[in-house]
């Protein structure tokens, strides 16, 4: 295995002007932090870690290059020098939205304007799918604006796409059936749907109105026509942060509906207000003792397991299949988090698109045969198809906190201006 930043030297940004400088991650007890000095306006140290969870540990399965692109990121693309192939495109099909009240955004405040035609769209997909390979995800904007957003779906999928997935507010898909119902004849894969909480007081505060029955509709009108839902909170300290086992154990209780939860701590990019960032992060593993301590009764001692198909610090899985009796029963092991090969492998991505696409997809099985022993290969088998879940996270890096280490092993890709473009670069903006 490699050790991370070995010597704990990397690059970051200056969060004003964005120009890129050599930093390091300076270990204070158990917390981390990411300092860097820019010539024109001076030292940043930010926190990138808190010791809830040992560093060491964490991150002793990521990859170290000395084959730095030194354009990066202000060039950005796939170069030579980037770790990872392509998980999954996210691609814009609109700058339009129909929540324009939410505090936090990555795409920031919606642009009216002209949508590209489903003509433009399609050749533009045309340009970067890999039939029976690509996972795209329409965004935005609010992709569920466009009236014609059935026929997207159905472009991706002629075109080959193995997974479509959805990334949606859910407002539509609550309140026309119909259109739903078109989305699924199309192709559609499975709905992200934003869910930040389950009492309205934290929609009020993150999403300007009353949303919980909203979300509620959206994920039954996309049961009833068989597309797998995964929840996606946006955790902000002091909001929904003591949520978050009770979001796990509403997702847990719409099996197989709900596929899972990924959780994204709040990230400063885009739409946020102007706060703290020092007390307001909420780093990753202060998310995985939250989770493990506020969801002890529904995950137990199961394996929390950092990403491996991007940089450690970018994620964490952990794989379950809901039992009958409402608990979860954990398939993610401490071998497979750990003996997965190292430097130089870029299929990663591959085998994390397959392992999305079989557990976040309705599997159309008729359901588990009737034992209900685990230990029966059979039962075991056909309830891992029927009812997979899984509890994930993504910590999307701002001007504050990116690591080009961490970039540079990125398999979420923006499509944008004919190019693929790591997530957490194609947001940056001066500020």
């Amino acid at each position: 295995m490699c050790c991370y930043g070995c010597d704990d030297e990397t690059y970051a940004l200056c969060p004003e002007c964005l120009r890129r400088l050599p930093a390091r991650r300076v270990h204070e007890g158990g917390l981390v932090f990411l300092e860097r000095e820019c010539p024109e306006h001076g030292l940043r140290s930010d926190i990138i870690w808190r010791g809830h969870v040992d560093w060491d540990d964490w991150t002793s399965g990521a990859e170290c290059s000395d084959d730095w692109n030194e354009n990066c990121p202000d060039a950005c693309g796939l170069c030579p020098s980037h770790l990872r192939n392509t998980c999954c495109v996210l691609f814009e099909v609109t700058q339009r939205c129909d929540l324009t009240g939410c505090a936090y955004c990555f795409a920031g405040t919606p642009r009216e304007g002209r949508d590209l035609s489903l003509g433009e769209l399609a050749a533009q997909m045309k340009s970067f799918v890999r039939p029976g390979e690509t996972f795209i995800q329409l965004s935005g904007g609010e992709p569920c604006v466009r009236n014609d957003l059935p026929d997207v779906v159905r472009a991706a999928t002629d075109l080959g796409c193995a997974y479509v997935q959805l990334n949606t507010n859910g407002l539509r898909l609550a309140r026309d059936e119909k259109f739903t119902a078109r989305l699924a004849d199309a192709g559609l894969s499975f709905v992200f749907l934003q869910f930040d909480g389950v009492d309205d007081a934290v929609y009020r505060h993150l999403r300007g109105r009353d949303m919980l029955n909203v979300k509620i509709r959206a994920i039954e009108n996309c049961a009833k026509y068989k597309i797998g839902t995964t929840l996606v909170p946006t955790l902000v300290r002091g909001v929904n942060t003591g949520a978050i086992g009770d979001i796990a154990r509403f997702a847990v209780s719409r099996s197989p509906a709900v596929r899972g939860v990924h959780f994204q701590p709040a990230c400063f990019m885009g739409r946020h207000p102007g706060c703290d960032r020092a007390s307001e992060r909420f780093t990753l593993d202060e998310l995985a003792f939250e989770l493990r301590r506020q969801a002890r009764d529904l995950i137990g001692d199961a394996v929390i397991l950092p990403s491996a198909c991007d940089h450690p610090l970018c994620g964490f899985h952990s794989d379950f299949v809901t039992l009958e009796d409402g608990s979860l029963y954990p398939l993610s092991s401490e071998r497979e988090g750990r003996d997965a090969p190292c430097c130089g492998v870029k299929d990663r991505a591959a085998m994390n698109r397959e392992f999305v696409g079989r557990r976040w997809k309705i599997s159309g099985a008729e359901g588990p045969s009737p034992s209900g022993d685990m230990c029966d290969l059979d039962y075991f088998a056909s309830r891992a198809r029927s009812h997979a879940f899984t509890l994930t996270a993504m910590a999307f890096q701002d001007p504050w906190n990116l690591d080009l280490e961490r970039l540079r092993s990125c398999s979420l890709h923006v499509f944008n201006d004919g190019r693929l473009i790591p997530f957490c670069a194609n947001y940056l903006v001066k500020r």
